[in-house]
């Protein structure tokens, strides 16, 4: 190797040793610190970066990329350029999702000063949340009313997203019921139709950049359709206090006439039906019918009646209640168990709960051993609190009602609503004032025998 060859060497040699020198100094020598402030969703934070050396000495005019996450992806925010500090800021939007607000610094680096990288979560200040909830007072049963929600930050904001609208029933507990969604303007709506007495409350959760709230309570009054019956303060109450009967399903009085369901029979067996009883299950009727209650809403009530007289009572309840002549309750009489006082269904129990109702295989009220006209369901006794009977024993279920009367719900004589009404569907008020509650069906096929028919009695008979 010539001398030359050998001096070449030994310089490229030193030259690549200086080099890499170099390269190994410069791997600790870059220190990238990025800080954001505090800052509202919408509004700016200031993002600082600061490049020093190992020393701490500033790395002027140095190109710094800034990035942020959107959607996770990295986007680019902008670069900038370190000044006579090593230091440079900008202005980011904070978003109102956190996930967004992530951001990135990056130095490249040069040929003294290696790339470095940092990361920082932009902090943001949480808004204080706003909801409203605004319902009318009131609604008319089986009607609709709208809730409308309008969901806010406390600057104005307005906040997009979804809230939960919880309902709460009189002596209940709060409970879920929809959720509602609110635009870009904050606002949202829901169409109700409350069939009680109802409270209502609204609900938003928190979210990245708002806080949770919950609306003020709003009560809707349910007010009935009807007109509610207006009673003398003087007159006693009934005895027994029954629960309200479901609502009343399709328009008018929607009357349905069916045989008696296995379910329906097990229940009559051993109280208002039992062996021995002039007429079975093939010759019985189950009716349905809606009803004006005496609160003045709409309800659904059933009595059991003969095949033969089934129509005429369906259609006289009928124009009851088109006429809007209430009825206190309609429930078959076997859910008064039996008594052995009436060797059938309880009819005392009955009458003391102001309960109409049809069929009930039993002895004549006081006048044990004695079939009543009912056995033969083809009689119907109607709101019997305020009607009494006038037993052997007296009168039942009350004395008070015999001698006042009421222009809808208590009659004392045929000019009445109700007695004309019964009266043009075959049904006769058979003893008048003496068994005030009391129809008998007299159309074509009634049972007129000596032999205990329903008209076999002249006093005492229901």
């Amino acid at each position: 190797m010539s001398l030359g060859t050998r001096l070449c060497v030994v310089v490229c040699a030193l030259a690549l040793a200086t080099g890499m020198m170099t390269a190994a100094g410069a791997a600790t020598t870059s220190r990238l610190s990025l800080t954001a402030s505090k800052a509202f969703a919408d509004n700016d934070s200031t993002v600082r970066v600061a490049l020093t050396d190992e020393t701490g000495a500033p790395v002027v005019g140095a190109s710094v990329v800034i990035e942020r996450r959107r959607k996770g992806s990295w986007t680019p925010v902008g670069t900038l350029v370190t000044g006579a500090d090593g230091r440079a800021s900008t202005a980011v939007t904070v978003s109102r999702t956190a996930a967004d607000n992530r951001v990135r610094a990056s130095y490249a680096g040069d040929a003294d000063h290696p790339p470095v990288q940092a990361e920082r979560q932009v902090p943001m200040v949480l808004r204080t949340g706003r909801v409203s909830l605004v319902a009318p007072k009131t609604v008319v049963d089986e009607h609709s009313v709208r809730l409308r929600v309008r969901w806010a930050a406390s600057n104005g904001q307005r906040v997009a997203g979804k809230v939960r609208v919880y309902r709460r029933v009189a002596g209940g507990s709060w409970l879920a019921y929809a959720v509602v969604a609110t635009g870009r303007n904050g606002l949202g709506s829901l169409k109700v139709t409350p069939r009680k007495d109802t409270s209502w409350q609204v609900r938003a959760p928190r979210l990245d950049w708002v806080t949770a709230a919950r609306s003020a309570v709003r009560r809707i009054d349910n007010l009935p359709p009807g007109r509610p019956v207006r009673l003398p303060k003087a007159a006693p109450s009934p005895r027994i206090k029954l629960p309200v009967q479901r609502h009343a399903v399709g328009r008018g009085a929607h009357v349905s006439i069916t045989g008696l369901s296995d379910a329906v029979w097990r229940q009559m067996v051993g109280v208002s039906w039992h062996s021995g009883c002039p007429v079975g299950r093939g010759g019985l009727r189950i009716i349905r019918v809606n009803y004006w209650d005496y609160q003045g809403y709409r309800r659904r009530g059933e009595v059991v009646a003969s095949t033969g007289a089934a129509g005429a009572m369906g259609a006289a309840l009928a124009e009851m209640y088109r006429r809007k002549l209430p009825i206190r309750a309609m429930y078959r009489v076997d859910r008064f168990g039996w008594s052995d006082r009436s060797h059938g269904g309880n009819d005392y129990a009955s009458m003391a709960a102001g309960n109409t109702s049809a069929f009930n295989c039993r002895d004549v009220t006081g006048r044990p051993g004695h079939r009543s006209p009912h056995s033969w369901g083809r009689s119907l006794d109607v709101n019997t609190w305020e009607n009494p009977y006038r037993s052997a024993q007296g009168l039942v279920p009350n004395s008070w009602w015999q001698s006042h009367s009421d222009k809808r719900v208590a009659w004392r004589s045929r000019s009445h609503a109700v007695v004309k009404v019964m009266a043009r569907h075959g049904l006769r008020w058979t003893y008048g004032n003496g068994d005030t509650q009391h129809f008998d069906f007299v159309g074509k096929g009634s049972a007129r025998s000596a032999a205990g028919g329903p008209e076999a009695c002249t006093r005492f008979c229901d």
